[in-house]
């Protein structure tokens, strides 16, 4: 990102706010990011700075009580997003789905522009991908200081805003959309946003009609944070044959434009490489139900998010919202009063309203780790540092993980519910392995944590690491056949308990035994049998958040 980027990319959505979109800010708070808000210049447009947690119906309005009790008949008041804005939204990579639709929808009307400040520090967050769609320009202002970012010139873009409707725009529409397709761009809205750029840049100049570095600036600030990251050069189809040198050269009253592959790779090298692949990781992260790391969400009325109220009898358990219960009364005042002939302010039971929150639980990963001697040499290190990986996003995700290492004739509890890195690496270093393979002790001792952290109000999922290879029954005796029947009834009772659970089949072959198991404990199988540490947290990772 220079600074002459970041004055350009402001002074076309000064021009264009509406054609554009808006602008979606990847930067820490501090000084630069103030200063450029500052010199955010919407013509015409209130701002409005809105707040991930803001309701449904601060933004879209709803019944005015105290106009509606006075008047004795329904009276809306306005919402926030009633009418064009240049809307502020802060904490951009917080936003909830529910309100990026939202947003996504007033934007859709075209009703005025959104700055989307987006503070998130791991690849996986980001502003909603629905949402950045629908903002055409993207900065990243890692680097720049507070002075780079002044704001444009009043006059200039007033003349500008004027000359907009004249700019013509000859071969651009085609060029953009070839060039996003290029670049791996799936969304039609790119180019036209490009388009837009293109325009209010040659409007800035003065220009009748977009030229070629109207074109390369639009694609750098629309485009470039869209791209997938470029392929790896070993794998590339080679290049096409060298034009004949007898090629007509380009005659003096002709016009020059660069070649579409100069400019392909001029957009490829307006972010950093590794900008791009965090965005990308970002793209794919984020839809997957389960990206946030949380567990099971619950509703209740006495704490949590607020929802909207629902109708409902207040007692003991359910609490009345009394501002929503008199906002369901108010348009039937008139109707009762008369019915009635006296002038009070009549509330019957079919208008009460109970309060509702959403409250998301922890999550536990329990870790049940086959220590036996079939497999300890073998699969304990890369438990080991599976369970390390996971730990070390714990915080992030706000997951718990605990371990249980099953091996001898019993299992033992390695490693209670824990976020700590340091102590988990203490315990893990301190497992032992061989002897034989209790795996139904293994299943019971999960289950059993499982159990207690669902008593705590967290969301257990059980993880089975192991070969199949059962040869310990529940009470200590090495008994093959037994000790397979055990496991099978411990794997109904996980299934009976509907312990989210996944197998991870560690053996050199894939076992139709281990198969058959994760099938009665309805779990997902995984079978990975030359898996790392990084494999293994990889698919706990993908299977939990699928």
């Amino acid at each position: 990102m220079t600074a002459a980027r970041l004055r350009a990319a402001l002074a076309v959505l000064a021009v264009d706010p509406a054609g554009l979109g808006g602008l979606w800010l990847r930067a820490r708070a501090g000084g630069a990011r103030d200063a450029v808000t500052r010199a955010l210049v919407t013509p015409g447009l209130r701002v409005l700075r809105l707040h991930p947690g803001v309701t449904e119906a601060a933004l879209s309005g709803g019944i005015d009580l105290a106009a509606s009790l006075a008047a004795g008949a329904a009276v809306r008041g306005a919402g926030l997003l009633d009418g064009p804005a240049a809307v502020v939204l802060a904490m951009a990579e917080r936003c909830p789905p529910a309100l990026g639709a939202r947003l996504g929808q007033w934007l859709d009307r075209n009703a005025g522009c959104l700055i989307a400040l987006d503070e998130g520090a791991e690849a996986t967050e980001g502003c909603p991908p629905a949402l950045a769609d629908r903002l055409g320009l993207f900065l990243d202002l890692d680097g720049l200081r507070e002075a780079d970012g002044p704001a444009p010139d009043p006059a200039r873009v007033a003349a500008a805003r004027g000359r907009l409707a004249v700019v013509g725009s000859g071969d651009a529409p085609a060029r953009l959309a070839t060039l996003a397709a290029a670049l791996g761009i799936g969304s039609l809205r790119a180019p036209l946003f490009a388009l837009a750029a293109a325009r209010a840049h040659a409007a800035l100049r003065g220009a009748a009609s977009v030229a070629e570095e109207d074109l390369a600036l639009a694609a750098e600030l629309t485009l470039a944070h869209r791209a997938l990251p470029a392929p790896d050069p070993d794998e590339a189809p080679p290049p096409p044959a060298d034009a004949p040198d007898d090629a007509p050269a380009a005659g003096p009253g002709e016009r020059t434009t660069l070649p579409d592959e100069i400019l392909l790779e001029a957009v490829r090298a307006a972010l950093p490489a590794d900008l791009l692949a965090r965005l990308a990781a970002g793209r794919a992260a984020r839809p997957a139900s389960g990206a946030s790391g949380t567990g099971a969400a619950r509703r209740g009325n006495r704490r949590g998010r607020p929802l909207a109220s629902t109708p409902g009898r207040p007692d003991g358990a359910a609490r009345l919202d009394p501002v929503a219960t008199l906002r369901a009364a108010a348009p039937w005042q008139s109707l009762r009063r008369a019915a009635t002939g006296r002038g009070t302010l009549e509330i019957r039971p079919r208008d009460f309203r109970v309060r509702r929150f959403r409250e998301t639980s922890d999550r536990v990963l329990i870790f049940a780790v086959d220590a036996s001697g079939s497999a300890a040499l073998a699969r304990l290190a890369e438990a080991k540092g599976a369970v390390e990986l996971l730990l070390a996003q714990a915080y992030a995700r706000r997951d718990h993980v605990a371990l249980v290492a099953f091996r001898g004739a019993d299992a033992e509890v390695l490693l209670p519910p824990t976020r700590s890195l340091v102590q988990a690496k203490r315990r893990l270093a301190a497992l032992p392995g061989g002897g034989g393979t209790p795996l139904a002790a293994g299943l019971r001792a999960g289950m059993e944590l499982a159990r207690a952290a669902r008593a705590r109000g967290m969301t257990p999922t059980l993880a089975l690491l192991t070969d199949g290879r059962a040869n310990v029954a529940l009470d200590g005796a090495a008994d093959r056949p037994r000790a397979l029947a055990d496991a099978e009834r411990l794997a109904r009772l996980v299934a009976a308990a509907r312990t989210p659970a996944v197998v991870l089949d560690t053996a050199t072959r894939p076992q139709p035994g281990l198969r058959a198991l994760a099938g009665l404990m309805g779990a997902a199988y995984l079978p990975l049998p030359r898996a790392d540490a990084h494999r293994l947290s990889q698919a706990l990772a993908g299977t939990l958040n699928a």
